[in-house]
């Protein structure tokens, strides 16, 4: 794919230098503002390509590999790809996301380590108690999580996506419990309560371990008594966990990975307009079906800095994580065995279908 005719890169060369001077930033945005800036320019040198056949040069200027640039994702995309190959099995997957009420962004913002390592644990738990119970499934899953921040126009919406297998092992690993329907794993209501009970649960920990930070508009939350009222109205409100439609297969689930894993908060492709002072990107409204999707957004350029910077990640925070029989600690040893129980288990169900269906 060639250069989009407007990069993030140019917005932050013509409105970066600028915006550092005038609000304070963390380290680790100083750094990615940078390296986006000088991405694949001469500042970070470069090599010459040449042909074996008619001799013909060109310059090819270094990326600087920062996980947040637009224009630095395919490579580690693919590499990260190329390592679930292996690892996925015959079987359905299902697509699960937990979202969290918008009253907790502010409190997210402020404790962003805290409050996402949170958000993977507690939905992790909550997916893993569920589909032990013998009433919903009764089985040892496996699953990925990616953690995403950003709402299509750039707005903080922390959610975490999950690919997670349709089936699992029974208590001593013997036999594989698929999925009791092809399009149905659990209920997402039942999921959503579960999450919601273990979120809050953990803040309140955090709390009392001192770890939680109250800034601004959240500093009425320092006194126990006003955080504890506060989390108990956010217990009451439904939250939201949507399953959406099962995998056909390993292709697909790859597919997706390709899609969400490495993705940034605004690709370059989005970008429609940029006049030196504004800029213009195209978003979608969920909200509308067909066409009516599609929209427009125009920002100012420190606004829309504002927003990217929303959803850039303190350094070594892992944004894709690895549970149950796909942790890394055990997806050597139980891979192979879900592959050997699997098989068995196809035979049986191949040989129960009618003959015009094999």
């Amino acid at each position: 794919m060639g250069r989009a005719t407007i990069e993030v890169a140019d917005i932050f060369r013509r409105h970066g230098p600028q915006y550092r001077a005038n609000h304070r930033l963390l380290p680790h945005q100083h750094r990615l503002m940078r390296a986006i800036e000088r991405c694949r320019t001469a500042a970070l040198g470069g090599h010459v390509e040449r042909c074996g056949h008619c001799q013909h040069e060109r310059v090819r200027y270094h990326s600087c590999r920062n996980r947040h640039c637009p224009k630095c994702q395919n490579l580690a995309r693919a590499q990260w790809l190329e390592r679930r190959k292996a690892e996925l099995l015959p079987i359905p997957y299902f697509h699960v996301v937990f979202t969290i009420p918008s009253e907790l962004n502010d409190l997210a913002l402020q404790n962003q380590k805290v409050f996402y390592d949170l958000m993977f644990q507690t939905s992790a738990a909550a997916l893993q108690s569920i589909t032990r119970d013998p009433k919903h499934l009764g089985a040892e899953i496996g699953f990925f999580s990616v953690l995403h921040t950003w709402g299509q126009n750039l707005s903080l919406h922390p959610h975490i996506h999950s690919v997670v297998t349709g089936g699992g092992f029974n208590d001593d690993r013997t036999r594989w419990i698929p999925s009791r329907r092809p399009d149905f794993l659990v209920s997402v209501k039942v999921l959503g309560r579960r999450f919601r009970t273990l979120l809050l649960d953990a803040l309140m920990g955090a709390f009392n371990d001192g770890t939680l930070e109250f800034h601004a508009s959240q500093e009425r939350l320092r006194e126990r008594k006003a955080f504890q009222r506060w989390l108990d109205r956010l217990g009451k409100v439904d939250w939201v966990v949507h399953a959406k439609p099962p995998f056909g297969g390993p292709q697909q689930v790859l597919e997706y990975l390709g899609r969400y894993t490495h993705r940034v908060a605004i690709s370059n492709q989005r970008l429609l307009g940029f006049d030196g002072e504004r800029v213009t990107f195209q978003y979608k409204d969920y909200r509308r079906s067909g066409q009516e999707r599609s929209k427009k957004m125009t920002l100012d350029a420190d606004e829309f800095i504002r927003r990217f910077l929303l959803h850039s990640l303190m350094p070594g925070f892992q944004r894709i994580r690895h549970y149950g029989i796909l942790a890394s600690s055990q997806k050597r040893t139980l891979l192979p065995l879900a592959g050997n129980c699997w098989a068995p288990l196809c035979i049986r169900l191949h040989r129960a279908l009618p003959r015009w269906l094999r």
